[in-house]
C-alpha cells in the first residue's frame, strides 16, 4: 500500500494514508464511519487500488453490496489478482443473488486462490445454498479436508461455526453441539459466538445478579431493616390506628376516674385471665409488621 501511495505528492499521499489509516482501525468497531473516511480517500485518490479495495470493505462493512461490488471489480482490473473473488461472490448474496454467488463458486478463478481463499468461497457457497432454502447441500458443501483437520488457522474457528450451525438447521442437534465445542477451542480472538451458541444448547442461562446485589446490600452494623413501598404506608397506616385507640381509651377513662375520686377508695379490681400471647392477641402483629400472623385463631 505505502508502494501504490508514492505513486501521489508527498502531502496528498500523507493525507490519504490517515484516512486509510482510520478505515482500518474503525472498520469493525464503527463501520459507518470507516466508511466515510474511505469516500475521503476515495475521492483523493481514487485511481489507487489500495483505496478503492478499502472503499470496497467499507462499503461491505455497512452492508452496501451494490457500491462494494463495484470497488472490488475495480480494484480486480487494476490489480489483475482474484484475491477478492470469495468476497465478491459474498456481495451477490449480500443483493439477493445467491445463484450467481453459486456460479462464481465453480469458476476458474477458484482455483487460482490459496487455500484460506478457498475456504472463504467455500463459506460463501454454503451461505448461498442456505439462501436458496438447500440445508443439506449446505452441510456437505463444508465437507473438507480443512474441516477435518484438527491443526488451528485463521479461519478454522469460522469454518467449524458456520458447519455447526448448517448442522442445526437440519436438526442435528448433537452433531451441531459438538462443532460448536470445536468452534470454541480454535476461537482465540473471539471471532465467533460459539461459546454463546454452546451454552444455549446446554440449557445454561447467564443471568446479571449485580443488580440483585445492590438491591440486598446491608449496611455493615445496621441491623434494622427499614420497610419501603406499600408495608411503610400499612405500617403508617396501623400506628395512626393505635393512636386513635389510645386517645379514646383515655377520655373514657376520665369520668370513671372521678366518680371513683367522690365515692373513696375502691375495691381492687380482679383481672380476668387473657391469653396475650401472638395467636391470642392478633394486635402484637402491630407491634411487628414483618412477623406473620398466626392462623391458628379462628375468625
Amino acid at each position: 500500500m505505502r508502494q501504490e501511495l508514492m505513486s501521489l505528492p508527498k502531502t496528498l499521499a500523507e493525507d490519504v494514508a490517515r484516512n486509510l489509516v482510520m478505515v482500518a482501525r474503525l472498520l469493525d468497531e464503527d463501520p459507518d464511519a470507516a466508511y466515510g473516511y474511505s469516500r475521503v480517500a476515495l475521492r483523493l485518490a481514487s485511481r489507487v487500488a489500495a483505496v478503492r479495495e478499502a472503499a470496497g470493505f467499507a462499503s461491505y462493512a455497512t452492508e452496501r453490496y451494490s457500491e462494494a461490488l463495484a470497488e472490488f471489480r475495480t480494484c480486480r482490473r487494476m490489480t489483475g489478482t482474484v484475491d477478492l473473488w470469495p468476497v465478491m461472490a459474498d456481495c451477490e448474496r449480500g443483493m439477493g443473488r445467491p445463484e450467481r454467488a453459486l456460479e462464481m463458486a465453480g469458476a476458474p478463478e477458484v482455483h487460482k486462490l490459496d487455500r484460506a481463499g478457498q475456504v472463504e468461497m467455500r463459506l460463501v457457497a454454503a451461505g448461498a445454498r442456505r439462501d436458496m432454502g438447500q440445508n443439506e447441500a449446505a452441510v456437505v458443501t463444508l465437507q473438507s479436508s480443512e474441516l477435518a483437520s484438527n491443526a488451528v488457522h485463521p479461519w478454522t474457528a469460522r469454518l467449524r461455526y458456520a458447519y455447526a450451525d448448517a448442522l442445526l438447521a437440519v436438526d442435528r442437534e448433537d452433531e451441531a453441539r459438538e462443532w460448536f465445542a470445536k468452534a470454541v477451542e480454535a476461537d482465540h480472538t473471539g471471532s465467533t459466538d460459539a461459546s454463546d451458541r454452546l451454552a444455549q444448547l446446554d440449557g445454561v442461562a447467564f443471568v446479571d445478579v449485580l443488580d440483585d446485589e445492590d438491591d440486598d446490600a446491608v449496611v455493615p452494623g445496621d441491623d434494622t431493616v427499614e420497610p419501603s413501598g406499600a408495608d411503610a404506608e400499612h405500617e403508617d397506616e396501623d400506628e395512626d390506628d393505635e393512636d386513635e385507640e389510645a386517645g379514646d381509651e383515655d377520655e373514657d377513662d376520665e369520668p370513671e376516674a372521678k366518680a371513683t375520686a367522690d365515692e373513696g377508695p375502691a375495691a381492687p379490681v380482679e383481672e380476668p385471665d387473657v391469653d396475650l400471647t401472638d395467636e391470642a392477641d392478633p394486635s402484637a402483629f402491630l407491634e411487628n409488621p414483618f412477623k406473620e400472623p398466626s392462623r391458628d385463631t379462628e375468625d
